[in-house]
């Protein structure tokens, strides 16, 4: 079957897929098991379990179809849920993982704003994402050129699309995110096979450190900020009310000044 007409989860099966989940599970695995609260949410992608090493008490993963569901699932799904109408309360949930979720989402900026409105204040998203700006979406959009012309040249398959970084990174910035952590990986280029896979290890050495920006995937973490008011002392001491104290005043009743203590209520 071309790689053109099957679905992304089924490309994930693939050299060039298993390659890509690695290096996602390797970034997942490390960043979300010093993340804590009580409760954690995946969306999209069984495949990929995301919430592995994570050791919040309560853990849900939600897909947008029962579709999705296939025999190389890495967890079972709790619930299925439309992404932009997520049944949880506001403020509810301390990490949510979006392994690709955004791509495949018929409304990424409705599914990026429910994500923000059931993340708690300081709570945490997670996002993995395709670079378009790599030699794998160098790759894609000269597919698309040939696959117009009638020829079966693309390498990821034709469903979703990509969301440049810092595309992303502005919306979060919208919704009064802070990006914590982004880093790139997977710099090989677009190949098919295991073997020729194989034979460009030696690009993931040098790709970070000569060309960090145009790895064929990203990995992000934002924290949701509220802003609120903080109330200042003022600078200044009141005046201490002069009760109790004493004065002395002048009597001229008599002819001569004497001095009276009198008490000032």
């Amino acid at each position: 079957m071309s790689d053109s007409i099957i679905s992304f989860v089924d490309w994930l099966q693939t050299p060039a897929g298993q390659y890509l989940l690695a290096w996602e599970r390797a970034q997942l695995d490390k960043t979300v098991s010093d993340i804590f609260g009580y409760h954690a949410l995946q969306l999209g992608l069984a495949q990929l379990d995301g919430l592995h090493t994570n050791r919040m008490s309560h853990q849900w993963l939600a897909l947008d179809q029962a579709g999705l569901v296939g025999s190389s699932t890495a967890r079972e799904p709790t619930l299925f849920s439309d992404y932009t109408a997520l049944p949880f309360p506001s403020s509810c949930l301390d990490l949510v993982v979006l392994p690709h979720t955004l791509e495949f989402s018929s409304d990424p900026h409705a599914t990026l704003r429910e994500v923000e409105r059931v993340l708690v204040p300081e709570g945490r998203v997670v996002i993995c994402g395709m670079n378009p700006t790599s030699l794998w979406g160098f790759n894609q959009s000269r597919g698309h050129l040939y696959h117009r012309l009638g020829y079966d040249r693309l390498f990821l398959p034709k469903d979703g699309e990509f969301i440049g970084y810092l595309r992303l990174r502005d919306w979060l910035g919208l919704l009064s995110f802070e990006v914590e952590k982004g880093e790139f990986g997977c710099y090989r280029p677009a190949l098919r096979s295991e073997k020729w896979l194989h034979r460009f290890e030696w690009m993931d050495r040098i790709g970070a450190r000569w060309w960090p920006i145009f790895g064929a995937a990203y990995f992000l973490v934002a924290v949701k900020r509220v802003r609120g008011m903080r109330l200042l002392e003022t600078a200044w001491k009141p005046k201490q009310p002069l009760v109790g104290k004493s004065v002395s005043v002048a009597n001229k009743a008599q002819g001569h000044y004497s001095n009276l203590e009198k008490s000032l209520e």
